[in-house]
This record gives C-alpha cells, sequence and structure tokens, in this order.
C-alpha cells in the first residue's frame, strides 16, 4: 500500500526527528563541557541522520515484500555501523546523550518494521520460505547484540560488571585452544556420557516399569523424589564418590536427564490408540512384537522430547557439577575462576561457548526427530 504511513514509519520519523533536536553528546562530569566528537562529527551526524531519512521514505513507500525488507534492514546496518563509528571513533562513548539515543530508538523502528514483514511472509515454495524463516532469527539476534553494544558503550558500562559484545567476541578469538579444553573436557567427555547413560536408562526402566506394573508404584514416585533434589546438594557427594574428573560430573547428569525420560517414554507407551492395539492383538502379536511394532513408534515423540530436554539439562548440569570440584579445565571451572579473577571477558566467552554447544546439541536432536518421526502424525501437524 504505497504512501500509507503505518504506525512503524510514524515512530522512526518522530525519533528521528527527536535527534536532530537533541545534542548527540553528553556533558563530561569532571570539567562540566560538552564532550564533542573526536573525529569527523558533521560527517558522521550526517550519515546517520541521511540513514533514518531514507529508511523512513523507505517505508513510506510501502514495504510489502520480503526483497524490501531486506533492502530495509541493510540501510538500518549502515545506520548502526555509524552509530558504532560514532562510540568508537567519535568520542561519544560513555558520553552519548538523548539525540543518539533517539537515532537508537528510530533504528530499533525500522528493525521492526522490516522483522514484521519478514515473519509474516508466507509461500509454498520451500527454499524461500526457509530463508525467511532464518533471516528473522538471525535479524533479531545481531539487533540484541548490536543495542547490547551501543547500550554498555555509550552508558559507560564498566567492563568488570558488563563487557560489550565486541571485547566477548576477541577474548574469544584469542583463546581457542583454552576454550577448547574446557568443551572437550565438559562436553565431549561429561555431558555425552551422562546424556547416553541417564537417556539410556530411562528408557529401559521406562520399558520395565511398563512390563510390570508394580514397578509404577514404586518407581516413579521414587524418581520424583531423585529429580527434586538439588544439584548444587548432589554435585560435592557425586566428587567424593567418584573423584573430581568427569564421572562424577557424568553421575550428576545421570541424575537430572534420567527421570524425565522415564515419565515421557511411560507416557508415550500409553499414547498407541485402542484400535491399533485390538489390531495387532487380531494377528496374535505378543507384548514384545506389539511394543516394537507399535507402542515404541507411536511413543518416539514423547522419546524426543525427553532428549531435547535433557540436551539443556545435561550441559547446565555439568556446568555447575563443575563448580565443586574438577580439574584444572572444563566450563564451570573457568567461570567460576575467572570471576574471581574479574574477567569477566572469559566468563562471557565461556557463557557463549556453552550457548552455542547446548542450542548445537538441542539442533542436532531436534533434527533426529525430524527425521525419525517425518511419518508420525504429530509431527504433519507441526509441521503446517
Amino acid at each position: 500500500m504505497t504512501g500509507k504511513l503505518d504506525k512503524f514509519c510514524l515512530v522512526a520519523a518522530v525519533f528521528a526527528l527527536l535527534s536532530l533536536v537533541f545534542p548527540l553528546s553528553g556533558v563530561h562530569i569532571e570539567t562540566g563541557k560538552n564532550v564533542a566528537f573526536v573525529a569527523d562529527l558533521p560527517g558522521l551526524a550526517s550519515a546517520m541522520v541521511a540513514c533514518v531519512v531514507v529508511g523512513v521514505i523507505f517505508t513510506w513507500y510501502g514495504v510489502t515484500s520480503v526483497v524490501r525488507a531486506s533492502i530495509l534492514l541493510l540501510i538500518v546496518v549502515f545506520g548502526a555501523w555509524q552509530a558504532v563509528a560514532a562510540l568508537y571513533h567519535g568520542g561519544l562513548a560513555g558520553y552519548a546523550s538523548y539525540g543518539f539515543w533517539m537515532f537508537i530508538l528510530s533504528l530499533w523502528a525500522l528493525v521492526w518494521r522490516a522483522i514484521d514483514v519478514i515473519a509474516n511472509y508466507h509461500t509454498l515454495e520451500n527454499g524461500k520460505q526457509q530463508t525467511a524463516n532464518l533471516i528473522v532469527p538471525v535479524a533479531f539476534g545481531i539487533w540484541l547484540l548490536f543495542l547490547w553494544e551501543v547500550t554498555t558503550a555509550g552508558c559507560g558500562v564498566p567492563q568488570v560488571l558488563l563487557p560489550p559484545p565486541s571485547m566477548i567476541g576477541v577474548r574469544f578469538v584469542n583463546s581457542t585452544g583454552i576454550l577448547w579444553d574446557d568443551f572437550r573436557q565438559t562436553f565431549l567427555k561429561a555431558v555425552i556420557a551422562g546424556y547416553v547413560l541417564g537417556c539410556g536408562g530411562g528408557l529401559i526402566v521406562a520399558i520395565a516399569v511398563d512390563r510390570v506394573p508394580f514397578l509404577k508404584r514404586g518407581l516413579l514416585p521414587l524418581g520424583n523424589m531423585v529429580s527434586a533434589l538439588p544439584i548444587i546438594g548432589v554435585a560435592p557427594i557425586m566428587v567424593m564418590w567418584f573423584g573430581f574428573d568427569w564421572q562424577s560430573k557424568a553421575a550428576v547428569i545421570v541424575i537430572m536427564t534420567f527421570f524425565p525420560m522415564l515419565v515421557n517414554t511411560v507416557s508415550g507407551l500409553n499414547a498407541a490408540g485402542r484400535l491399533e492395539r485390538d489390531l495387532m492383538a487380531t494377528y496374535a502379536s505378543g507384548y514384545w512384537s506389539t511394543l516394537f511394532r507399535l507402542r515404541l513408534p507411536a511413543a518416539l515423540p514423547f522419546i524426543f522430547n525427553a532428549l531435547k530436554i535433557n540436551s539443556t539439562l545435561a550441559l547446565i548440569g555439568a556446568i555447575v557439577a563443575e563448580f565443586f570440584g574438577t580439574p584444572i579445565v572444563g566450563m564451570g571451572f573457568r567461570i567460576s575462576t575467572e570471576v574471581g579473577r574479574m574477567n569477566l571477558d572469559m566468563v562471557w566467552a565461556e557463557i557463549a561457548l556453552a550457548a552455542l554447544a547446548g542450542t548445537a546439541f538441542y539442533g542436532a536432536v531436534a533434527l533426529a526427530e525430524r527425521k525419525v518421526t517425518s511419518w508420525h502424525p504429530s509431527f504433519r501437524v507441526r509441521r503446517h
């Protein structure tokens, strides 16, 4: 709808005008004078204003397609680049004033408009739809990192409290050797071992509970009690039992992942319909044949649900367990040690590594679910 002044365009225009009225720089606390740009103030300010003006005009003429929304995002990227340049090369770091924040808010309105258009895009072409689905989380995530960067730099937040993402990224790149050793100790050893043992044990016990009914009354309440145990209480005991290496962390993970798999599998084994069971009975199918041909396939969505839940619980459990005793390596050890040294950039680098590892692990389980249960009716419902 060409020429329609929607709310996003109006908000961006208002904040753009306010950014022209208010000063970009603040007042130096010691001297009491306005802080001017060290570098090219007119050039940077003009580029910032021009970016918003172009974005508002572009939005005025209508952002009605993914292509136009992507162009609008590129305009915002240019404006964001100018804002970062104003902070670090123009002298605004720590002294950004109302005009600068009005400019950031105008960019926010443009970003919102572009992401809103892309998020509401629907097409039967699988490639285009997947591209649109990918753009939304990527653009939103980058925008949040940008807000984190300009907020910490513009407000002069001490790095010991909250370092900017750029500083964390530099430390991440410069510490790949240490991060790899920590990842191998925590994830490749403790998480994988505990995850396999906990989920596998929960699955086997769930089948036993289904086969022997009285176990349901005895094991499920006990499992509920064990799952409610606090990690900070269990971890020191596991360290005393299994030592300081990864085995004690794997034991904590087994305790955390066992019960979710047990409960979900028991529920899933009862998900098969009555008609399907009667059909198997007419074929003279026994318990084990019915289990493997009907009930376990019907329980797969429940099992994968537990696997996805446990993929995040396992990593959290391993990191927390390492706070209570570990060799001089591991994500939890590094976090607790670097916090004591006030190296918050290294702490955030470890947090970023844990987030990436957990996301990749969850994504791998979700991908396996897509491949294994693509035939299941519940998957077809979720896909549509």
